[in-house]
């Protein structure tokens, strides 16, 4: 078992749950609640009705809006010690899912009942902190990215994007920046390209290499 999956490891990475009882805590960790799935499944649907409240052990997930022309938008990923606030919200609502998430890479993930769910937010003030926080966090984010495909240029977003990654060479497709910046494949390239005569990335097959950070730092804050 991973160190993770122990009620300890646990606690470590939601320090929100630590003050539960050693029994809850144990109950919380049963095997049929443990989810193994590999990269690019599918962890819940719109309009799906949601069963319960992941807690990321491993891995990543995005969270994705598909528009009706089959275009994605990115809304925010999901690492190891946080969650999901759709998933949160539908369980408070009793709405259905309004967006997807995919598994980015390969997951553990521990899924809380609704049941369970609903009682350590009434009976743990520290998980309803972690919850309403994480509200909070999200909906900042979602701000900041509604402000940005309001108002901001594509190319500063991509550069933005590619900044973000904070990696000297990002191994990823044109493809998948578009998703993420809920453009389409043909305008990114385009823009890649254009970075690349500049002289601030390189372009490689399924790769993007950072030349000059500073170059992209400008063209991000115009």
């Amino acid at each position: 078992m991973s160190a993770a999956l122990t009620p300890e490891g646990l606690v470590a990475l939601y320090p929100a749950l630590a003050g539960l009882p050693a029994e809850r805590l144990a109950r919380l960790l049963r095997p049929e609640a443990i989810m193994h799935l590999p990269a690019g499944t599918q962890v819940f649907a719109e309009h799906q009705p949601c069963q319960g409240f992941p807690l990321l052990v491993d891995g990543t997930i995005k969270v994705i809006k598909l528009a009706a022309s089959g275009r994605e938008l990115m809304l925010y990923r999901v690492s190891p010690g946080g969650s999901c606030i759709i998933s949160s919200s539908c369980l408070l609502g009793h709405t259905d899912y309004n967006a997807r998430g995919i598994a980015e890479t390969p997951l553990t993930l521990l899924a809380l009942p609704m049941q369970e769910f609903s009682s350590l937010i009434v009976e743990h003030p520290a998980f309803r902190d972690f919850v309403f926080h994480l509200f909070a966090e999200r909906i900042g984010e979602l701000m900041q990215l509604v402000e940005e495909v309001a108002f901001a240029r594509l190319d500063q977003r991509l550069a933005k994007l590619i900044l973000a990654r904070n990696e000297a060479t990002l191994n990823v497709t044109h493809q998948q920046l578009a998703d993420e910046l809920g453009s389409v494949r043909e305008i990114v390239s385009r823009l890649l390209k254009g970075f690349a005569s500049q002289g601030l990335v390189s372009l490689g097959r399924e790769q993007v290499a950072v030349i000059d950070r500073e170059g992209l730092q400008k063209l991000a804050t115009v």
